[in-house]
């Protein structure tokens, strides 16, 4: 019986080394890699080709928490007398120290071979027999047996499995294990020693093996050289380790990030909220709904890769009378859903402007106040994630017996080629940017100006111009709003709402008709009382709004104040 079984087990291990392995069962690899030739060695220090294996962490992926010890997997059993234990980069990352031990180092000869994992002169790694082998189900179940963990839990969604390729080198004559988080802990530790002997293996090949497509469990997408040596902190940050993910159900449901807003009365504006969690491609969609004032705005197709967020905004013009306005944001994607709250006050700056000036006004106690300084911001960047499906066609065979009729017959593949592609993601980015000019000029009124200079108690005419440049006209507004802020009122207490006399992205700005000038004209009135020297008025130019927020400047200009306007008059007795 025993020999029975023997010969059984033997026969189903024979099968499924010469059967293709049966990929992508239920993961997808979230892996790319680079790398190259290798530097010469020397008797001390060296690294040969094949001497390498993989670590397999499962992560948890609703808190990135390691749920089982790091375990390695390799096609030979090295002699390995020093080693850093079993050590993830997620402990790492979380704060683990590098610790060398020369304990006995476990590793797991597998029963079909890993596939090549790591660049050299000898040959070049494929990615996509990597990917294939991590997400096999021969593979997984074998993870699972191992792990101790249920393969049905193992491929349930809630989890991932973390991959860093192990190269065992020998440095200082020292036969050593460890992944590329560890060569680049252990040299900071060396202060470089190890880069500076072993740099082609533990600062090229090695950490280049593995690096994420998409960002991932906190880790970035890389996007740095592929062929060229890393530096320790990258290593550490982003480089070294792949991700096997599984689909059956979303990690995260989808979460909004609100954020309260002040806008102008009869203003168009744009108003944001930020989405994460889950997963957000077309098969996967997320769909983002405004409500405002009674109407509600749908923003559908949202996606981003998994680990990441995407900016959602709508755009929409504000009620014509001052209010403190709810908008409410629900998200749904995934069958999950969410929402938030967004508060936003609606003012009106109108109706402040500066009382008539008489002729008798005095401000003996005047001092010149200092033009104010508002923070602003003159461009703006923001971009929309854009998925493509990344076609991967796998041979997935069914062997069936096909027997002849007369005994005999033959086993015959009748597989069939499936797509086992992925979503990929491409960044498209976009850009806002404001400029803007101020003109402050004597009016056309004034008897006595002298280009820039003249007489307090006169009128002056402001000409101002905002220019928007954009690359994605439909998210950005043009400058609508420019307030100007006069020295004699220490720039509070009153000031001018301009009036807009051309729209659009080339707009322009000049003082409304002035209630007080006998022919109306566009003018702002000096105070007689105004000392000599020079008259600043401060403009703030507003209301461009973009989806991560307002584009704003300061704004000032001049005139030369030089007399008063009694100098212009002459008393007289009248002629008989």
């Amino acid at each position: 019986m025993k020999r029975q079984l023997s010969i059984f087990f033997a026969l189903v291990l024979l099968i499924s080394l010469v059967l293709p392995i049966k990929a992508y069962a239920e993961g997808d690899g979230n892996i790319d890699h680079g790398g190259g030739g290798m530097g010469s060695g020397t008797s001390e220090n060296y690294w040969n080709s094949g001497n390498e294996g993989v670590r397999i962490t499962v992560i948890r992926g609703s808190d990135r928490t390691a749920v089982t010890t790091p375990i390695d997997f390799t096609n030979k059993t090295p002699a390995v007398a020093v080693h850093f234990g079993k050590v993830s980069k997620i402990a790492y990352t979380n704060g683990s120290s590098i610790t060398p031990s020369t304990s006995t180092y476990s590793c797991i000869k597998v029963e079909i071979p890993l596939p090549r994992i790591i660049s050299s002169d000898s040959g070049q790694a494929s990615i996509e027999e990597i990917k294939r082998y991590f997400c096999s189900e021969y593979v997984l179940m074998r993870i699972a047996d191992v792990t101790g963990m249920n393969y049905d839990i193992l491929i349930n969604g809630e989890y991932k499995l973390l991959l860093e390729p192990i190269a065992y080198m020998t440095f200082q004559g020292i036969k050593m294990a460890m992944t590329a988080t560890e060569a680049a802990l252990y040299d900071q530790q060396l202060g470089g020693g190890l880069r500076s002997k072993m740099v082609s293996l533990s600062h090229k090949n090695l950490p280049l093996a593995m690096f994420l497509e998409t960002p991932d469990l906190g880790y970035p997408a890389w996007s740095g050289s592929r062929t060229s040596p890393a530096s320790n902190a990258d290593i550490i940050a982003a480089l070294g380790i792949g991700i096997v993910r599984f689909n059956e159900t979303l990690a995260d449901p989808p979460e909004v990030t609100t954020y309260n807003y002040e806008y102008r009365v009869n203003t168009e504006v744009i108003t944001s909220v930020t989405v994460r969690g889950g997963q957000a491609d077309p098969d996967h969609p997320v769909t983002v709904r405004f409500t405002i004032g009674g109407q509600t705005y749908t923003v559908s197709g949202v996606y981003y890769p998994e680990g990441d967020r995407q900016l959602v905004w709508v755009r929409w013009r504000t009620p014509s009378t001052p209010q403190t306005m709810t908008i409410q944001v629900a998200v749904s994607g995934g069958g999950s859903a969410g929402s938030g709250t967004i508060t936003a006050k609606i003012v009106d700056l109108s109706g402040n402007d500066p009382p008539n000036p008489v002729a008798d006004d005095r401000n003996d106690s005047y001092t010149a106040p200092a033009v104010p300084n508002k923070a602003q911001t003159t461009s703006s960047s923001w971009g929309i994630w854009r998925p493509w499906w990344h076609e991967y066609w796998v041979w997935e065979s069914d062997w069936n017996w096909h027997g002849d009729g007369e005994g005999g017959g033959s086993w015959e593949d009748d597989g069939e080629w499936v797509d086992k592609g992925w979503w990929e993601f491409d960044w498209d980015a976009y850009h806002a940017s404001l400029s803007a000019s101020m003109s402050i000029v004597p009016d056309d009124k004034n008897p006595t100006a002298y280009g820039k200079t003249m007489k307090s108690g006169y009128g002056v005419n402001q000409y101002t111009t905002a220019n928007v440049s954009t690359n994605q006209s439909s998210a950005v507004t043009d400058a609508q709003t420019a307030v100007t802020y006069f020295p004699e009122f220490q720039y509070k207490t009153y000031w001018r709402l301009l009036k807009r006399t051309q729209t659009g992205y080339n707009s322009k700005f000049e003082f409304a008709s002035n209630k007080y000038s006998t022919y109306k004209r566009r003018t702002q009135f000096t105070p007689i009382w105004f000392p000599d020297g020079s008259y600043t008025p401060y403009t703030w130019l507003i209301d461009c709004w973009t989806p991560t927020g307002m584009l704003s400047m300061n704004l000032t200009d001049s005139v030369t104040i030089r007399g008063s306007l009694w100098d212009d008059w002459h008393i007289a007795p009248v002629k008989p």
